[in-house]
């Protein structure tokens, strides 16, 4: 998953992410060691711009990521969030439907929620950067679903939006994409297949003639994952 998340950023590109981020936080820094060194990632939870990742924290708010290049402070934070210089931000939620649209809010008729999120956060903001990678720790018909209940993050609707909208999804299954606005199969990880990840998605994927497996991590970002990670903080954010 780290791996194909560090692939899918590009070099010059300004990327954000959220507070329980150790996977993005991992792939943003294993791209800048390999193919995007001039990558500039923020922690949204902390503030810290391309801070020192050794070890990897469990969550951007860590205040050992306060070892950085600057700290903006968090008002900053949400103004800069607010502004189209953010190239990539990355998303997740209780939700993710077949639409790219997140909810972080809860599930279920609103004043009747049967589990409470954490609120929208900074997800409103996705309709302002430039494009959107999404990042589910689980693959399963609870939270891949075909409309989310409450949309706190907007995929592709119908509202004008600024941003291109989501371009990748990884999940510990498969990565996906999107084709004329629907999430689409793109490659299998090692050992999964078309049928798993269908079954664990609750709605009709678009399925190519030709999906692949997900390529392995190679040995030098093997080698950058096991020296900033020790201790599996990005494994064990996995379900």
């Amino acid at each position: 998953m780290v791996t194909a998340l560090a692939r899918g950023l590009k070099d010059k590109e300004v990327v954000i992410m959220g507070a329980f981020s150790a996977l993005p936080m991992l792939a943003s820094r294993v791209a800048q060691l390999t193919h995007a060194p001039n990558l500039t990632f923020i922690c949204g939870g902390s503030g810290a711009v391309n801070p020192v990742l050794e070890p990897l924290p469990y969550s951007s708010c860590d205040d050992r990521l306060l070892k950085a290049e600057c700290i903006y402070p968090l008002p900053d934070v949400i103004d800069l969030e607010a502004r189209p210089e953010i190239d990539v931000f990355f998303a997740g939620g209780l939700q993710i439907d077949a639409k790219g649209s997140c909810n972080l809010v809860g599930i279920g008729e609103p004043g009747q929620l049967k589990l409470r999120g954490p609120g929208s956060v900074g997800l409103p903001f996705l309709s302002r950067a430039r494009r959107f990678i999404i990042y589910s720790m689980a693959h399963n018909t609870r939270n891949f679903v075909p409309e989310v209940d409450f949309i706190s993050g907007p995929g592709f609707i119908d509202q004008e939006v600024l941003s291109s909208g989501p371009s990748m999804v990884v999940t510990p299954l498969c990565v996906m994409d999107f084709e004329n606005k629907k999430m689409r199969l793109k490659s299998l990880h090692p050992r999964v297949t078309v049928e798993m990840v269908t079954e664990n998605t609750g709605f009709d994927l678009i399925i190519p003639s030709d999906v692949g497996e997900t390529p392995l991590p190679t040995q030098e970002e093997l080698m950058h994952m096991r020296r900033i990670d020790p201790m599996g903080a990005a494994r064990d954010s996995v379900q």
